[in-house]
């Protein structure tokens, strides 16, 4: 791990004095004549492709406690869609108030994430519906289980015959609530307005913040359409964890481990899906822990252990400026 850290130190020294070079041309350049199309963050898509009928199942199934084992639990419970997607505790409370083992991500743009879970144990969509249904901590129950109940449901029972020719079967219900989550693609925030060239979408603060995170070299890791979510990385690239997890106050636990929990390679060990910033404004409290209560302390944590830089509080609200202007849209947060 050392020697992967002292790897990591040289990667982000160079990042560093690219990045810098690369801020002091950008900030002597004209907006007007920016090349938006070398930015390394592209503006979100719509999805083109969704089955509104499946969409529209899968919301129902969505909001549905059912699919816990005592009816108490939803996906809607830990997935606030009015407020980002997640909740706004460390770890939610599953069945019987069962404390869950990593914080609660954000439900939107999932669909551009690489894999799915902080240890990226589920290819897809798909597959991550496995989880919180099957998983005790969360909704505690089976499929088998959780369709003879719904079958019970005529009204579901007739909707699903319509869409699916199989009808209310396990394999439908996962592929409906996944339809749903594609859906589930914020677009138009103002940062994606900027960089399709609507010069007033940003503040000073937001664009000079924006530069920063790429020349402090948050932009490696945090990059594409999803502002993350399409790789792994360390926490603790450049220096020992260890430190963070004692000023935690709380042990070392397994879900600490990240993909090693998965793999059991040593070099796997605290190593997670990169989060996406997306939806970062709305998502307190932050990191697989749930730990850290506020953006601006999460920023400052990252730059201290990925990074291998202090930044400074002045930089810190700028760059906070510039991830808030990255949420979108979506109907389902204002409904």
């Amino acid at each position: 791990m050392q020697a992967l850290q002292q790897y990591n130190r040289a990667i982000i020294s160079r990042l560093n004095l690219i990045g810098i070079a690369v801020t002091l041309l950008l900030l002597h350049t004209t907006a007007s004549a920016r090349d938006l199309s070398s930015e390394p963050i592209t503006p979100i898509s719509p999805i083109s492709d969704l089955n509104q009928a499946k969409v529209d199942l899968g919301k129902v199934l969505f909001h549905d406690t059912r699919l816990s084992s005592d009816n108490s639990i939803s996906c809607a419970s830990c997935h606030d869609l009015k407020s980002g997607g997640a909740d706004s505790t460390p770890l939610s409370l599953g069945v019987n108030g069962t404390k869950g083992t990593t914080n609660t991500p954000t439900v939107y743009n999932t669909q551009l994430n690489f894999v799915q879970f902080w240890d990226g144990r589920a290819a897809n969509l798909h597959e991550q519906i496995n989880g919180p249904v099957q998983n005790p901590v969360e909704m505690n129950t089976h499929w088998p289980e959780v369709t003879t109940k719904l079958s019970q449901d005529v009204l579901l029972r007739q909707a699903f015959e319509a869409v699916y020719p199989e009808g209310l079967k396990a394999d439908n219900l996962r592929d409906a609530i996944a339809e749903f989550e594609r859906s589930l693609i914020t677009l138009n925030a103002p940062f994606d307005r900027w960089l399709k060239g609507d010069e007033t979408a940003l503040t000073d603060e937001q664009q000079q913040g924006y530069q920063l995170f790429k020349s402090y070299g948050c932009i490696s890791c945090h990059q594409g359409a999803n502002v993350g979510g399409n790789m792994y990385a360390h926490f603790g690239a450049v220096n020992d964890i260890s430190a963070y997890f004692e000023t935690r106050g709380t042990p070392l636990r397994e879900a600490d481990l990240g993909r090693y929990i998965i793999t059991h390679d040593p070099l796997d060990r605290y190593l997670f899906k990169v989060p996406s910033l997306r939806m970062a404004a709305y998502t307190a409290p932050y990191f697989h822990d749930g730990a850290i209560p506020d953006l601006d302390s999460a920023i400052k944590i990252m730059g201290r252990f990925q990074l291998g830089r202090e930044i400074p509080n002045q930089h810190i609200t700028s760059i906070s400026a510039f991830i808030r202007s990255l949420a979108g849209e979506h109907p389902e947060l204002s409904e």
